[in-house]
């Protein structure tokens, strides 16, 4: 056999193995695509991801269905996504966790490489709520009352190594102050034993705890970002209230498991920005205190690594562990 009939016979048995791939792509989606949120209904990230489905579906012209898988600070709902077959119909929208769990624990998979970045979502402050009937009304007088209570001052989170957590572990070490943390499977219980003062503290997402906070079900007390927010225009920032340089933004992203065609990756990303720039999804998301973020596969790569690399240093430095 001489070498160009090998040569060809290679190139037509390439192009045999890439058709399937090709095809898969220029009909995708050909059926309903299963969006993964790894965190409980009624929390942040879910009722983003709410938002965005009926615009996302309608885009794509098959249903995104929506599959709550709660619990490991969204570990075994990224799992899920991870091991899931690479051909776009199982797609993972995480949230800050994502970036911070390798920090603080051993990965079933590798957050780096096992889950490909499709497009950010939207980026959103937190609020530091307590109940309405708490003997405290700003965030002075929350570290006061915590002083003269150590250890009986409780903070809940979404679960251990989640953002709540670690944004709880902040305030805790620049206020030096002593407080304990609860951790719950999800941010929608947490927000009811804040309600009912089974704990003390949370720092919401803002998208999980603006509606109780305007309906004065829950009391604001700062906001973790460098501005305060236009919907909450009377709750100063941390910084405002004597922390400075106190700022943190929770996000939620789409993932889909490495190996997923490129062209799959980038039709997805292209759906979610020209879903993220339709006015009416922008504005309840916006009314949320959310605000969206269209990027590119690459960009919010980029932001990624930047997360995961911000996270891991600040859980080094404030040597915060898991019990």
């Amino acid at each position: 056999m001489s070498f160009l009939t090998l040569s060809k016979k290679l190139v037509v048995a390439l192009v045999v193995m890439c058709a399937p791939l090709a095809a898969m792509a220029d009909q995708y989606p050909s059926k309903p695509i299963h969006l993964i949120v790894p965190y409980s209904p009624g929390g942040g990230a879910d009722n983003a991801a709410r938002i965005l489905v009926p615009k996302l579906s309608a885009l794509l012209g098959k249903q995104v269905i929506i599959e709550n898988r709660p619990g490991a600070s969204g570990i075994i709902g990224a799992q899920a996504v991870a091991h899931a077959d690479p051909d776009g119909y199982t797609v993972l929208y995480d949230a800050s966790s994502f970036a911070i769990n390798p920090a603080l624990r051993k990965m079933p998979f590798d957050a780096r490489k096992d889950l490909v970045p499709v497009s950010l979502a939207v980026t959103v402050p937190n609020i530091l709520v307590v109940s309405p009937d708490a003997p405290y009304k700003n965030v002075q007088e929350f570290v006061d009352y915590a002083r003269k209570h150590p250890g009986r001052v409780s903070y809940a989170s979404y679960g251990p190594g989640s953002a709540a957590h670690l944004i709880g572990e902040l305030l805790k070490s620049q206020a030096k102050i002593d407080m304990l943390h609860v951790p719950y499977k999800g941010g929608a219980p947490a927000l009811t034993d804040v309600m009912g003062g089974q704990v003390n503290s949370y720092f919401a997402n803002a998208a999980s705890g603006m509606s109780y906070v305007k309906s004065g079900k829950l009391r604001a007390l700062a906001v973790t970002s460098a501005k305060r927010m236009a919907s909450l225009p009377d709750v100063p920032t941390l910084a405002e209230s004597g922390f400075k340089n106190f700022e943190v933004l929770e996000w939620n992203g789409f993932f889909v498991p490495k190996g997923t065609p490129k062209e799959v990756v980038d039709q997805l990303a292209q759906e979610i920005q020209l879903a993220l720039k339709d006015p009416v999804t922008r504005q309840h998301l916006q009314s949320l205190g959310l605000d969206p973020v269209e990027s590119s596969p690459a960009q919010f790569s980029e932001f990624l690594h930047h997360e995961m690399d911000r996270w891991a240093a600040l859980v080094k430095t404030n040597n915060i562990r898991i019990q």
